[in-house]
């Protein structure tokens, strides 16, 4: 009997690819389409895994807190209330922000967190307490669709989720009892005492917030609005010049922007803006438009912003000169991405020792 006939290389290469269109024109026969969303599902499932912080506690010297004030804001004096927006792209960064707050703080038990979720409360709040098992907290839910319609395109794509203009609502969303807060974005760690900027008076203002009156501010609007004098007559009734402000950081009188109808005033310029471009970035403009030149200003070390760069790029910035007591990574580059990447910026070691993350899935944009 002749010897067995071997196979060509050709032959053997034309079955395998045969045999594995074969096993993927099954699968795709058999899959269904809700066997596609249960695998979306449980990949969406997945949220970072962070080590648990430490507790925090009070000193002697801090003043004592209601016991009710664990389980429920008030409007007990001896609390800071502080806001910021959770969700899984940036909820290391939270995370993060969130810890710099509790280590440098000389009363951290008499903090109070105040966070606001689009999607998946149920789940954040679970990792939320889990990785600060001490912390006082309200988790809030965001409806996206109170403002999906009023959302224009702006120049990068982080910059157009509702998330991001939450903090439009914080009057409606907070209780009638929290009195003023602390806004924080969730890509800046702080190196100070919160206490301190907590304390700043307001001096009749609604907001408090370092002003940039060096900027050039004519960049953050098009031609469209300079060209129209309907529009630009809003900045030339104010006793102050109009500066910029970032909005990352915050201090709000809530009792004073809800007597005013802020919320309302912003959103009219967002209806303008869904009628005739005059701005590119998100939800900064409406607050230049409501509030530049009538902001408390704050010492800039409160803000030392534009550390990851610009919206487009995001390239390595230096710190601006002076004293720092919060790093802002405003821009497009995140110090988490850049640092996973392996090509992070000088800076972003700042950002690395508050970092709790264990476990950091993939997670699109």
């Amino acid at each position: 009997m002749a010897p067995p006939r071997r196979l060509g290389r050709t032959t053997t290469w034309f079955l395998f690819f045969s045999l594995a269109a074969l096993l993927a024109a099954t699968d795709a026969a058999t899959a269904s389409p809700k066997s596609d969303t249960l695998h979306r599902a449980s990949r969406q499932r997945e949220l970072p895994v962070f080590h648990e912080a430490p507790a925090f506690r009070n000193g002697r010297e801090c003043p004592r807190i209601r016991e009710e004030t664990n389980a429920a804001p008030s409007d007990d004096p001896a609390l800071i209330h502080i806001t910021m927006t959770l969700d899984a792209t940036y909820l290391r960064g939270s995370v993060a922000g969130i810890l710099s707050v509790l280590r440098h703080a000389s009363c951290p038990e008499n903090l109070f967190f105040h966070l606001l979720a689009s999607h998946r409360a149920d789940d954040l709040r679970r990792t939320l307490v889990a990785t600060f098992p001490y912390l006082s907290f309200r988790l809030y839910k965001f409806d996206p669709r109170s403002v999906r319609d009023k959302i224009s395109l702006s120049v990068r794509r982080a910059l157009d989720q509702p998330l991001n203009y939450a903090r439009i609502y914080l009057a409606d969303l907070l209780p009638p009892s929290v009195p003023r807060v602390v806004y924080l974005d969730s890509d800046l760690v702080v190196v100070d005492d919160i206490a301190k900027l907590w304390a700043i008076d307001l001096d009749n203002q609604v907001l408090a917030a370092p002003e940039y009156c060096h900027a050039n501010f004519t960049k953050y609007f098009t031609d469209a609005f300079w060209a129209d004098p309907e529009l630009t007559k809003t900045f030339k009734d104010r006793s102050n010049k109009a500066c910029y402000f970032n909005t990352g950081v915050m201090v709000i009188d809530l009792s004073k922007w809800r007597e005013g109808g802020y919320t309302q005033r912003l959103e009219s310029w967002m209806e303008v803006q869904k009628g005739k471009r005059i701005y590119e970035l998100g939800s900064l403009p409406p607050f230049l438009l409501v509030f530049a030149g009538k902001v408390r200003a704050v010492e800039h070390r409160w803000n030392q912003h534009g550390l990851g760069g610009d919206n487009l790029k995001g390239l390595c910035r230096d710190l601006h000169p002076g004293p720092v007591s919060l790093l802002h990574w405003s821009g497009k580059g995140k110090p988490w991405l850049r640092l996973d990447s392996g090509r992070p910026c000088p800076l972003d070691s700042l950002w690395a020792p508050y970092d709790l993350v264990r476990v950091w899935p993939f997670l699109a944009d």
